[in-house]
């Protein structure tokens, strides 16, 4: 997949993963913290987490799976990305 190391979009979801998960390290150091602070924080790292397999599905079924030779319905493509975000 070396067309990701190009894709800024990527990058920047991982990005403020990491910096999602420094901070997630940082307030379990903080005594005065509640439980839930901590669990919403961990709740918006798998949200993020999730938005990056939805955009690493997309990029790999378009640039390894539909191929230039193919006609693509772009339609019923957006609607599985669809159902990928809503269920996976």
């Amino acid at each position: 997949m070396s067309h990701l190391q190009h894709d800024k979009k990527v990058l920047n979801r991982v990005k403020r993963l990491k910096g999602q998960i420094h901070a997630v390290e940082d307030a379990l150091n903080q005594p005065e913290l509640s439980c839930i602070d901590v669990l919403q924080q961990v709740a918006a790292i798998k949200g993020a987490v999730n938005g990056l397999m939805n955009e690493l599905i997309e990029n790999h079924l378009r640039n390894h799976v539909l191929t230039d030779t193919q006609a693509v319905n772009e339609q019923e493509l957006q609607e599985f990305l669809k159902l990928l975000k809503r269920y996976g």
